[in-house]
This record gives structure tokens, C-alpha cells and sequence, in this order.
């Protein structure tokens, strides 16, 4: 549908089988650009009983598209690891076209009313959410403008980030402000042609779904339970009747890459079925 043909994009939280980062860095091989895909561990989730490989598996699926990956184990809220890792996709391909900031703070701790939440919980989310998205941006705008500008840069937020909700104050005070951020960093990008936009969308059923469940389930209940309880009632409310597909969100990241988008910038685009219609 999009022709990314000749484009290098940075996907960074891309280890998980179910999550968005896997789905993103996938579907933007197949529109033709050659892939870095990042986790703080080559196999952040573990193998599970599919004995999944993590980063590695995901290289030899866009490898398997034909185009060439890398993939690089990196703190994304730790400056020095960060521009390693622009460093080493830069050297194995010579530039950044496309960053998809989308990496996240592992939810758990964090889901519980203010009044019992910890200062280093709280830092936590903000440390990886914002700080993260933060230092990959600064790192890759710094090479998109050196080289003479233009580029893609997509922020996911959420749709926590328009709406707070009970128990997810941490989480949604993060992604709020990367919606600030993304609109800030359009302002300063768009002369030289680097247009930035986020993704909100809702929920969806990955790994980290999974974690808010275990974190929000009350006594005697499963985490698979409470989040099939939690995937029902999100779809039973929404207006198209489902929830977020992770397909749904590596289609706005699609077409957020392509020079199909080259006059939008600084949005923050609802993916949730019209959960959120902002």
C-alpha cells in the first residue's frame, strides 16, 4: 500500500511476540524499509511454551520480507546506550528515515490508586515512557537534521493519554505528556521536514496487557481471567465492538512513514475503534 522502498526505521520495544513494536516493525518490511528493532533484552517476555526468540525472531521475519535488520539490546532511558544504538544502526545503514518510539515501562506496580503509590513507581514509568521517548527522538532528529532533514518520528502514546483513568495516574501522566512532546518536537522539526506524530491507541491484548491484568485482578481471579473479563467489557462498549488489534496501530504507524502523511504533523491519532473519538 505505502512505498518505504530505500527507507531505514528504528523501532524501539519490538522484542515481544504479541506486542506493538513486533506488528510496527513487520508491516513497515513489508512496505519495503529495512528494519532496527530494539528491547531492553533480546527476549524481554521470555520464551513461553511457543519457545519464542525474542528480537531474534523478529530479524529473521523482516529478513524473511526480504529487507535488512538489525537488532540491538539498549536501555532506551539511559542517554549513553541510546546513542550506541543510533550509532550501530547508523553504522550498519547509514541513516534514519523512520523512529518509532515504542517502547514502554512494564505495567505493575504502578496500577494502584495515588494514595498508595510509590515515588519510585511513579519515576519508573515516567523514566522509561517519557525520558526514553525523549533521548531516542533528540538522538535521531540530531542525525535526520545533519544529514539535511526530513523524516518520520511516531510517538505511541496512548489513549490513557487523553482520557485519565483510576489506578493508571503514573501511566497516564506519561503519556499525556508525550503528546505534549510530540506536539512540541513537530514545531521544532517541521522546517527541516521531519514531521512528528503519535498513535493513541486502546487496549490491546499483549504482554503487557497481561501485566495490568495480574497488577488490577482482584483476589481469587487469574490475570488471564481478568484480562478476558477486561477484553469484553472494552469490546461490549466500543463502538465498533472490538478492541485494539495490534495490526490496527502497525497500519497508522504505516502509513504515519509514508509520504502519504507529508502535511500532517504534531496530531495524535486515536486508534481504539472510537473508544476515544479525539
Amino acid at each position: 500500500m505505502y512505498d518505504l522502498s530505500g527507507k531505514v526505521a528504528l523501532v524501539t520495544g519490538a522484542g515481544g511476540e504479541a506486542g506493538f513494536g513486533r506488528a510496527i516493525a513487520t508491516r513497515l518490511a513489508r512496505e519495503g524499509a529495512d528494519v532496527a528493532v530494539n528491547d531492553i533484552a533480546a527476549n524481554p517476555y521470555g520464551a513461553g511454551s511457543g519457545g519464542w526468540g525474542g528480537l531474534d525472531a523478529v530479524v529473521r521475519e523482516i529478513e524473511d520480507a526480504g529487507h535488512g535488520a538489525l537488532g540491538v539490546v539498549a536501555d532506551v532511558s539511559d542517554g549513553a546506550q541510546v546513542d550506541a544504538m543510533v550509532a550501530q544502526v547508523l553504522d550498519r545503514f547509514g541513516r534514519i528515515d523512520i523512529l518509532v518510539n515504542n517502547a514502554g515501562s512494564r505495567p505493575g506496580r504502578d496500577r494502584v490508586p495515588v494514595v498508595e503509590l510509590s515515588e519510585e513507581a511513579f519515576d519508573e514509568v515516567q523514566r522509561v515512557n517519557v525520558k526514553g521517548t525523549f533521548l531516542c527522538s533528540r538522538a535521531v532528529a540530531r542525525h535526520m537534521l545533519e544529514r539535511g532533514g526530513g523524516g518520520k518520528i511516531i510517538v505511541i502514546s496512548s489513549t490513557a493519554g487523553k482520557r485519565g483513568l483510576a489506578w493508571y495516574a503514573a501511566y497516564s501522566a506519561s503519556k499525556f505528556a508525550l503528546i505534549g512532546f510530540t506536539q512540541a518536537l513537530a514545531h521544532e522539526l517541521g522546517p527541516a521536514g521531519v514531521n512528528v506524530n503519535a498513535i493513541c491507541p486502546g487496549l490491546a491484548e499483549t504482554e503487557r496487557a497481561l501485566h495490568i491484568a495480574e497488577a488490577v485482578r482482584p483476589e481469587g481471579t487469574s490475570a488471564r481471567e481478568q484480562l478476558a473479563r477486561m477484553v469484553l467489557e472494552r469490546s461490549a462498549s466500543n463502538p465498533l465492538g472490538r478492541i485494539t488489534e495490534t495490526g490496527d496501530v502497525a497500519s497508522m504507524a504505516a502509513f504515519l512513514a509514508s509520504a502519504e502523511s507529508d502535511y500532517l504533523t504534531g496530531l495524535a491519532l486515536s486508534v481504539s475503534g472510537g473508544d476515544v473519538m479525539f
